[in-house]
């Protein structure tokens, strides 16, 4: 696989991403489910240019959703919690 296939996007839009990135210098991402930690490790130092310390993984179960009368159920996916060298950062928005 590809740095570009196993890292599917960042997720920074949530509360705990924000309090990991700014207090702890951690980054979570939705990767690919078969993606294991070395992969995942390589693929952030070659897109990003950082030096990644620790790769935590997390299986995120997908929950029962409401689609008309019935039930479905969303797709089961993968987290990563990466945590960077101290003075590495990962611009996720370079224009503002």
């Amino acid at each position: 696989m590809t740095p570009e296939e196993i890292i599917k996007r960042p997720l920074i839009l949530t509360e705990k991403g924000n309090l990991l990135r700014e207090h702890h210098n951690q980054y979570l991402f939705e990767v690919d489910k078969r993606a294991n930690r070395a992969q995942i490790r390589s693929a952030i130092e070659t897109l990003f240019s950082v030096g990644v310390v620790k790769v935590h993984t997390i299986n995120v179960r997908g929950r029962l959703r409401r689609m008309g009368r019935g039930y479905a159920k969303t797709q089961n996916w993968k987290k990563a919690i990466v945590s960077l060298r101290p003075g590495d950062t990962i611009n996720l928005f370079e224009g503002t």
